[in-house]
């Protein structure tokens, strides 16, 4: 039912562009977001009837006071909170301060510590419009370079292909170079992927600009939290949960799965 909503919507549509090296898993479907997985987001937040949104709210500390879950971030003055649901990577649930350390029992932290994430680098390369990238494919999976895993053309692979808006290309790193680079300095870590990316694709362009992103928490590699369904309360009264795709699994039906299991959960405390 939720690809069914979003597919009527158009924030999501059938991928029909050639990816090339692609695992197709027998029964799946694979869908592309048109406007960029943020309009899905963008597209929950809109039906959930007038929610306040503050972006870049860096959540440092999480104690009790009062009844109530105060929330202390990295500028601004603390907050209070009758539940707060934590879906961030498990890491950085547990590299939290304040009452939050000790609220997390033995067995649970055992748990949260052994999920594992790949870290990798995405470089994202902007053109001009009009600009002409050569390539047969809208996305390639690379197996046989040790730094590059995935290219993609991306407006090629969003179908959104026009002669007013500029091409721009994604790139991701295989997971032994991010952790291999992880506290690299960023500008060499572009250089070398950019090296790499030359000989893969040596007809690319030089494009406009470049972005070059760190993926820490990229997936969940091998396990999520063991027999957990979907989330995890860590405090009943005041409610405090958490959850996201390190309980499930890093593809939207994990996420869809944690949500769904979330909000039952939330339903049960109110």
């Amino acid at each position: 039912s939720f690809y069914e909503e979003l597919l009527s919507h158009g924030i999501l549509k059938p991928l029909t562009a050639p990816i090339e090296g692609m695992v197709v898993k027998e029964g799946s479907c694979n869908y592309v977001a048109p406007q960029g997985i943020s309009s899905v987001v963008k597209y929950y937040l809109k039906q959930s009837a007038g929610a306040d949104v503050f972006y870049e709210q860096h959540v440092t500390c999480i104690s009790l006071r009062d009844g109530k879950w105060e929330v202390s971030r990295k500028t601004g003055p603390p907050e209070q909170f009758d539940i707060v649901i934590l879906t961030m990577p498990i890491p950085q649930i547990l590299q939290l301060q304040g009452d939050i350390v000790n609220i997390i029992n033995e067995s649970q932290k055992q748990q949260l510590e052994s999920v594992s994430y790949s870290s990798r680098y995405a470089l994202g390369l902007f053109y001009e419009a009009g600009t002409r990238i050569d390539v047969p494919w809208a996305a390639q999976y690379i197996t046989d370079n040790p730094c590059i895993r995935f290219i993609s053309i991306d407006n090629k692979k969003r179908n959104i292909e026009s002669p007013e808006i500029g091409p721009s290309v994604v790139v991701h790193t295989t997971v032994t170079f991010g952790s291999e680079h992880l506290d690299s300095d960023s500008a060499e870590v572009q250089q070398l992927i950019l090296s790499h990316l030359e000989r893969v694709v040596p007809s690319l362009p030089k494009p406009a600009s470049i972005k070059c992103q760190k993926w820490r928490y990229s997936q969940v590699v091998t396990k999520a939290v063991p027999n957990c369904p979907g989330q995890m309360i860590l405090h009943t009264q005041p409610l405090l949960i958490c959850g996201g795709d390190g309980f499930t699994r890093s593809n939207f039906d994990g996420c869809i799965d944690s949500a769904m299991s979330l909000a039952e959960a939330v339903k049960s405390h109110l």
